[in-house]
């Protein structure tokens, strides 16, 4: 592949603006082109465009295109920075009267040196805000799709669409549907702007001669008005890529703007190292329906804060995953207490949920067309979630990794959508770890709160993911949990049943639209403020999952908690896979009295305080 720098424009605001400017602080800066003026810690803009593509093991050349006027400056840099110098290619131009044009730049170089390749071009006056991006990312996309590339970036908040050219970018297949140079406002709701940052393929090569040919004026030489006639005129495919940052000194700045931006970063340069990143996810317990969210049922499930994983990311030299001393140990008192330890928690702690995630996160970036930074990180994680009793404890850490990763990279909501976000989070779990697992957890974490799930099929096939619908949670009903003190692998207790149900065994299918229909009534209970309907929902929901998991699958531990329960008049289901129970008991005085039995019985008992994220954003 070939890397074309286009600095060919003619600056005249920003070479005016410092010519006449009486401060004299930037008299010598006149005559200098906008590439080559000083940016952060001494580097000039076109020093961190040469430094990103100066790499044999991605491009076979590098060329650099000027004009007549700015020639010598750019030959001087050349020499300094080992820029060849045979590679910058003069246009013969000296005033923006009789400037080329920008695509008639490129095919001059491409003409003249006679280039037949995959070509990058990039214009090198333009600055992205993040530098540090990896640009072999870049070229593995635009070689993974079977068209050409334009790089975009989401406009922030005080930058215009109509200054701008604003890519229409598909989702699903991230081809770029149409192209609009500098629309006026309302002809597109897209907030996505193209800068001069494409990959063109040796055969698509052709398209700029047969451009400049259509279109003799000047004027009309532009990568807008070029990539205008590719997308919506010649229907040539293009796909797009974002890069989570934005894009300073675009095309014609005045004095202002590159000041603006050297006070900003040159800030930011001075600023301590940024802040570690921490964040939070869940617990949960599933109120109704559940399991039914692995057989294409509907669930309601509640996040409680008595219970979390907390993931701390930090900006490093190198990319380092920290073991949590308890749930990852490396140092043991003898080798007993590596046998007790072993045989009370098995051998897979949380690091390999880090890694999973991160792993998954990259790959994710990478398809979706999401050219990351190459920062380096620290994680590290804790949690309170007992183990081994089914209230989502790997995945609230890789949901809270996820969380980190995102804000780290500045991946917004648009490029990783909360229902995604739920199957992303499966994913990591499901095929890099082969848990066992159903959508309901990773929903619940995600959105937060008390959430109202339907998996239905054809949803999930049309779209890719259910209906999830936020409830309520304003006075809602006391509920507690108990846990068994020494549970047993809650994954076992899903026995046969799955498969069974793909065999369209009558009896599961049919108690699988029964959970369905339980979770439709449990919502409006939850609508009516109708807390005895929902207790007796909530004993109708683990009768339903006992007759079809049986007994013996059930374990004991669970039964007897579940009968514990039941004798001092709760309701009472299992909020998970195992090892814990949930109910709701309508008597204070009995609530208590239970609780003294489940602790003498050996439980852990504790009353539940629901996870509000509406009241925690208003906090």
């Amino acid at each position: 592949m070939i890397c074309i720098l286009l600095v060919a424009g003619h600056g005249t605001i920003l070479e005016t603006q410092i010519k006449s400017d009486v401060t004299g602080l930037y008299a010598h800066l006149t005559g200098v082109p906008k590439a080559l003026l000083p940016g952060v810690g001494g580097k000039k803009i076109l020093d961190f465009w040469w430094e990103t593509v100066n790499t044999r093991q991605l491009f076979s050349e590098v060329y650099l295109v000027t004009n007549a006027d700015k020639y010598k400056h750019y030959e001087r840099w050349a020499t300094a920075n080992d820029f060849p110098v045979e590679n910058v290619v003069n246009d013969g131009s000296t005033t923006l009267d009789d400037r080329l044009g920008a695509v008639a730049d490129l095919e001059l170089a491409i003409r003249s040196r006679q280039l037949q390749d995959d070509i990058m071009v990039i214009a090198g006056d333009m600055l992205c805000a993040d530098q540090n991006f990896d640009i072999a990312q870049v070229i593995r996309f635009f070689k993974s799709k079977p068209g050409e590339l334009a790089i975009y970036y989401e406009l922030e908040s005080g930058e215009k669409s109509y200054t701008r050219g604003i890519v229409e970018v598909c989702p699903n297949t991230h081809r770029v549907m149409r192209f609009l140079e500098k629309p006026q406002e309302g002809i597109t709701a897209s907030r996505l702007a193209s800068v001069v940052f494409y990959c063109l393929r040796k055969e698509s090569l052709p398209y700029i001669s047969e451009f400049l040919i259509q279109h003799p004026d000047v004027n009309d030489r532009t990568f807008g008005k070029f990539w205008e006639w590719l997308i919506n005129e010649e229907k040539v495919p293009v796909y797009g890529m974002k890069l989570p940052t934005g894009f300073q000194l675009i095309g014609q700045v005045g004095l202002s703007d590159y000041t603006k931006w050297l006070a900003h970063y040159s800030s930011k340069q001075q600023l301590s190292p940024s802040k570690p990143i921490t964040c939070r996810s869940y617990a949960r317990v599933g109120l109704m329906g559940n399991p039914s969210d692995g057989f294409n049922g509907k669930t309601i499930a509640m996040s409680i804060a008595n219970f979390w994983a907390e993931v701390t990311l930090m900006e490093s030299q190198t990319l380092v995953l920290l073991p949590h001393p308890l749930n990852d140990p490396t140092e043991f008192g003898s080798l007993q207490d590596l046998f007790q330890i072993s045989r009370k928690e098995g051998y897979l702690g949380g690091l390999r949920l880090l890694q999973a995630t991160c792993k998954k996160f990259y790959q994710f970036c990478s398809e979706q067309g999401i050219a990351l930074s190459k920062q380096n990180f620290t994680l590290k994680y804790d949690t309170n979630i007992p183990r081994q009793v089914g209230l989502a404890g790997s995945s609230a850490i890789v949901s809270a990794t996820l969380k980190c990763l995102m804000k780290f990279y500045n991946i917004t909501d648009n490029d990783l959508p909360k229902p995604i976000r739920a199957n992303f989070i499966l994913n990591v779990e499901t095929d890099e770890l082969f848990i066992t697992a159903g959508l309901q957890d990773r929903v619940v974490q995600v959105y937060e709160g008390l959430v109202y799930m339907d998996f239905n099929k054809q949803l999930i096939d049309e779209r890719g993911y259910g209906e999830y619908i936020p409830l309520d949670m304003s006075d809602l009903p006391l509920f507690w949990l108990a846990y068994l003190g020494d549970p047993s692998d809650s994954g076992r207790i899903h026995s046969n049943v799955r498969q069974c149900w793909l065999n369209g065994d009558s009896a599961v299918v049919e108690a699988m639209k029964s959970f369905a229909e339980l979770t439709d009534q449990a919502r409006a209970a939850f609508q009516c403020k109708d807390w005895p309907r929902l207790a007796q929902l909530m004993d109708e929901n683990f009768e339903l999952r006992r007759s079809v998991y049986t007994d013996d699958c059930l374990g004991p531990g669970n039964l007897k908690m579940v009968q514990l329960a039941r004798v001092f008049g709760s309701a009472v289901k299992l909020p998970g896979s195992g090892g814990a129970v949930v109910g709701l008991c309508m008597d204070p005085e009995r609530l208590v009295e239970m609780k003294r039995a489940f602790q003498e019985a050996g439980c852990v008992f504790c009353l539940i305080v629901p996870y509000d994220p509406s009241v925690q954003s208003q906090s």
